[in-house]
């Protein structure tokens, strides 16, 4: 049955405008992005069908062009569309980074590190610049590596830091193991960054580990 035909109280769009985005479920929110099914199968179906292949909303966006394109009506244009909606969601959480405090927004980072790192193939080391009031100045991708460690080079941080003139620095890597428990190689790392960068008086403020469903604070551990 075509979603036309469905009761106007059951339909995800009249549902959303009635009661809001945030009490739609994931399958109703995504058949509203799809707009249209295939033949035989309403939007609502396709949503089904995608999320229940993939998991989980995070799994779908972060699945490649292949397996996307691939997918029985979901072709290049969804994909674009579906890439396109994930970067604007990291830049509207960057443009709030930019504005607001880095350290009294913690859950604001999270959700930031989360979306840039958490569904990576491999091992991604990342830094935020940060000026004299905490407001990024930028993020970049810094170092990747393999699928359990990346090489990073402090001179070339420092480096990067002094480009940016940076006040200070919050790091950040993801373990594509999904365990986002750090390691002694991590807190070594950590160590070496905060004592290069503390000689041309940068403060690094956090080293977060990101991991499929969690994230680490070294600080909130007091491992910095």
């Amino acid at each position: 049955m075509a979603i036309t035909d469905w009761p106007i109280t059951e339909r995800p769009r009249e549902k959303l405008v009635k009661i809001g985005a945030k009490n739609l479920s994931d399958t109703e929110l995504l058949a509203i992005f799809l707009r249209t099914g295939i033949a035989g199968k309403s939007a609502v179906d396709l949503a089904r069908n995608l999320l229940n292949h993939y998991g989980s909303l995070s799994n779908l966006f972060s699945a490649d062009k292949t397996s996307l394109c691939n997918f029985p009506g979901v072709g290049i244009a969804k994909y674009t569309q579906l890439q396109a909606v994930l970067e604007m969601s990291r830049r509207t959480l960057g443009e709030k980074l930019e504005h607001g405090n880095a350290l009294t927004t913690p859950q604001l980072v999270r959700d930031f590190l989360y979306l840039h790192l958490s569904n990576k193939p491999h091992e991604v080391f990342m830094g935020i610049f940060l000026d004299a009031k905490h407001h990024m100045i930028t993020a970049e991708e810094l170092f990747s590596g393999t699928l359990t460690q990346a090489s990073v080079y402090p001179r070339e941080v420092v480096k990067r830091a002094l480009h940016h003139n940076a006040a200070a620095l919050i790091f950040a890597h993801n373990h594509p193991s999904g365990i986002a428990e750090p390691s002694h190689a991590d807190k070594a790392l950590t160590n070496t960054l905060t004592k290069a960068l503390d000689l041309i008086d940068i403060k690094v403020l956090d080293h977060f580990i990101v991991g499929k469903s969690e994230i680490i604070s070294f600080a909130e551990q007091n491992l910095i």
